[in-house]
């Protein structure tokens, strides 16, 4: 079997809509291991216009304000995808910030499988003192080395994006192994305080038995898998999942 890929390529897409085929822009940057063994980017970078076959609603509009007559003659996006997502000489992985987004578009079929990293999971497990972890707010926040910020702008645009998050990226790769963000990307996000309710700001682990019972059972799984997690830390089992409808007619 041949050594893995030093590369990973960050994509950032923006959309028309939320429909399952509505991307209008692809953007990319990739990040490469030197052989000194840091994580540093590479001059590898850029976007792409998409046809989303619709009209691009005036909501999404106004976020990347891309226009309708902008996309009307690029390509669609099966046409578009496949040449980015599995680049000539492969990659080790891919990576987006909220990577569930990206995946919903960025299907196997056109990946070839690849694997995801979520840097806004990475940042949750390496950075839980920040306020926030959005991609900008992290940019502002954390300042990363090297970051341009002419490179970074305009905000919401597919490449000045997946540039920033790409810095992101290196950072972590360079805090901790590939297969180690890898293995957080799979899991729900760790969150370091509560979002919501009355405990809303405090930390997990400053939350009472009583409040962290309720939010074991949270609708949002981020919230849920956050609450698990330290009841395993403090050596009690989480509750086992309610029975489905279904099951409790047997």
């Amino acid at each position: 079997m041949s050594e893995p890929r030093s590369r990973i390529r960050v994509i950032d897409l923006e959309t028309a809509g939320n429909g399952p085929h509505d991307v209008c822009e692809i953007g990319w940057q990739d990040v490469a291991q030197g052989d000194d063994g840091l994580w540093r980017l590479s001059d590898v970078r850029g976007s792409r216009l998409v046809n989303p076959g619709r009209p691009i609603s005036p909501e999404t509009m106004a976020v990347h304000h891309i226009l309708d007559e902008q996309v009307s003659g690029a390509p669609f996006w099966k046409t578009v995808a496949p040449e980015i997502l599995r680049p000539d000489g492969g990659v080790l992985a891919l990576a987006a910030h909220r990577a569930a987004f990206e995946q919903r578009y960025c299907r196997p079929h056109l990946t070839g499988g690849a694997e995801w990293i979520c840097t806004w999971k990475g940042a949750l497990r390496l950075w839980p003192q920040l306020p926030s972890f959005s991609n900008q707010r992290l940019r502002y926040q954390r300042r990363p080395a090297g970051l341009v910020h002419e490179m970074g702008l305009p905000a919401h645009r597919a490449l000045p994006d997946a540039y920033v998050t790409a810095h992101h990226l290196r950072d972590m790769l360079n805090e901790v192994s590939v297969d180690q963000l890898l293995a957080w990307s799979q899991e729900p996000g760790l969150l370091p305080r509560v979002p919501a309710g009355a405990d809303r700001g405090k930390a997990f682990h400053d939350v009472g038995d009583a409040a962290l019972s309720i939010l074991v059972r949270d609708r949002d799984v981020d919230v849920r898998f956050s609450a698990e997690t330290e009841l395993r830390r403090r050596g009690e089992a989480p509750p086992a999942p309610a029975p489905s409808g279904q099951q409790s007619l047997l």
